[in-house]
């Protein structure tokens, strides 16, 4: 059974995998359109450069998952023309885009060894730790010109970052940045009740904590980073934390009835859930107990494949409970791609 249910989700990532390869790729610029259909590219207005770096991630997924070396060429081609587009460096203005980056080079190194991918990850990595200053007590700014504004998007995956630069290079010092943003995340911007973990603060300059945003994203960070750091210590206490967010995550967002995740919007929040179903994952890869976890993804995965699809391809909205409309944005099918991969994932380890 098992062996079905694994050649079901290879069969439905590869489906996904071909949509984005022959819809949304653009050999004239080296990168992807941001949305599909778009005549001569014309819809590329906006250079989303976060975008990139999780398409950097579903391609390393692909080349995992399969070993075909199309991904490694489709790797090669995208970090030059990121590069190009990005003025000939890497690092920007946003310090939660360039984690994002980062940790995408990261995993697309330990897949193929390439060395250019590993420069690629400390430039960004030098860059990164520069947004932490001592407003708010600590943490890591959002962006380079709003230093006194923290965020759980700038923090939680600079944990991930460096708990896995320790994980792959034995950086101590990583390992000790890691830990250090890790609690003042968890002091700052996780209900300590529920586990549930709040957005920002001080955006407004007046310390207050933005409770009315609730996104998935946030969720699936601090699950990631907990998780990162369970890994290395063996603290349970980490365990625990990606175990109580987890279970806030489904109770305060998804759907009572068949456990869906909500349809959080277009642009950069149709990224928000492929972001925890990854790192959901990584939860359930972790923890042997997170059968409900590991039936959560399976639910929304059967959600996604039977309502989700847009046209005749595997093409995805940004709501899995119905088709999207004429124009799917890359954002929204990066998700529906990483869904189906983790599933795949989690498919291979039980046969």
């Amino acid at each position: 059974m098992n062996q079905l249910k694994l050649k079901l989700w290879d069969e439905r990532a590869d489906q996904a995998q071909e949509a984005l390869d022959t819809l949304f790729w653009n050999n004239d610029i080296g990168m992807y359109n941001i949305e599909t259909p778009c005549p001569n590219g014309e819809c590329n207005t906006i250079f989303h450069y976060w975008w990139m770096a999780h398409a950097v991630d579903v391609i390393v997924d692909g080349l995992l998952r399969t070993g075909d070396t199309r991904y490694a060429d489709r790797l090669t081609a995208l970090h030059q023309g990121l590069l190009k587009r990005n003025g000939g460096v890497w690092p920007n203005e946003l310090y939660d885009d360039m984690e994002w980056m980062a940790l995408a080079w990261l995993r697309a190194y330990q897949a193929t060894g390439q060395e250019a991918y590993k420069e690629t990850v400390f430039i960004l990595w030098e860059d990164i730790l520069t947004g932490w200053n001592e407003h708010m007590d600590g943490g890591i700014a959002w962006q380079k010109s709003q230093l006194d504004y923290k965020n759980t998007p700038a923090n939680a995956p600079a944990v991930i970052l460096a708990a896995r630069l320790y994980q792959t290079f034995g950086d101590a010092e990583a390992l000790n940045w890691a830990e250090r943003i890790y609690a003042w995340l968890k002091g700052h911007l996780v209900d300590a009740d529920t586990g549930f973990v709040w957005d920002g603060m001080n955006r407004a300059g007046d310390g207050g904590i933005d409770k009315d945003w609730k996104f998935t994203y946030n969720q699936g960070v601090y699950i990631g980073a907990a998780v990162e750091l369970y890994r290395i210590t063996g603290e349970a206490g980490y365990l625990e934390d990606a175990r109580r967010t987890f279970q806030a995550a489904v109770m305060e967002l998804a759907d009572a009835g068949h456990g869906g995740l909500p349809d959080e919007g277009g642009g950069d929040a149709g990224l928000f859930k492929g972001i925890l179903v990854r790192y959901t994952a990584e939860l359930c890869k972790a923890d042997p107990g997170s059968g409900v976890a590991a039936d959560f993804l399976r639910a929304n995965g059967d959600l996604l494949w039977a309502r989700g699809k847009s046209g005749d391809g595997a093409l995805f909205g940004t709501d899995w409970n119905r088709a999207g409309g004429e124009i799917i944005q890359l954002s929204s099918q990066l998700s529906g791609i990483k869904l189906l991969e983790m599933l795949a994932e989690l498919e291979r380890a039980r046969s």
